[in-house]
């Protein structure tokens, strides 16, 4: 039997008290930037993913730092060319939002068939750079997430 991918993931926003925001350049897909993401494995809660995730493509870990959920989810379709890893006949995605704070911009150890480069840029030109309108939204909501207002 085939392990399909169960159609729940995270986005987690890794930023500064800054908002300094860490972006990953996608290895499938060069000049594609995103913030962590991944899919949620059976048994797990959704921390669980968003920790695993965190420590999976960058090597922080998640529970020293400042994991928040922010109880934000969005459902999107799923791109044609990522179906096939999922059951026959599921067609969208439902992705939940969590924010890690860390103190200062780190260097992030990579998971090089994921990820080719990271960057740590300042909120607005984060959101103006990654791929996806889910992630730019979240990235959009960091200042009132974290108390900074509309900075």
């Amino acid at each position: 039997m085939r392990n399909y991918k169960i159609p729940v993931s995270v986005l987690v926003v890794v930023h500064t008290p800054e908002l300094e925001v860490l972006l990953l350049e996608r290895a499938d897909r060069p000049g594609y930037w995103q913030s962590v993401t991944g899919s949620q494995h059976p048994g797990e809660t959704l921390e669980q993913t968003a920790v695993r995730e965190v420590a999976e493509e960058t090597g922080l870990d998640a529970t020293a730092c400042g994991l928040t959920d922010w109880h934000k989810q969005n459902e999107y379709e799923i791109f044609l060319r990522w179906r096939h890893r999922y059951a026959p006949g599921v067609t969208h995605n439902t992705e939940h939002v969590f924010g890690l704070m860390v103190p200062e911009p780190v260097a992030v150890r990579l998971s090089p068939e994921e990820h080719l480069r990271f960057e740590w840029l300042p909120w607005r030109a984060a959101a103006e750079k990654v791929f996806s309108w889910s992630n730019a939204e979240a990235i959009r909501e960091l200042p009132q997430r974290v108390g900074h207002g509309r900075e």
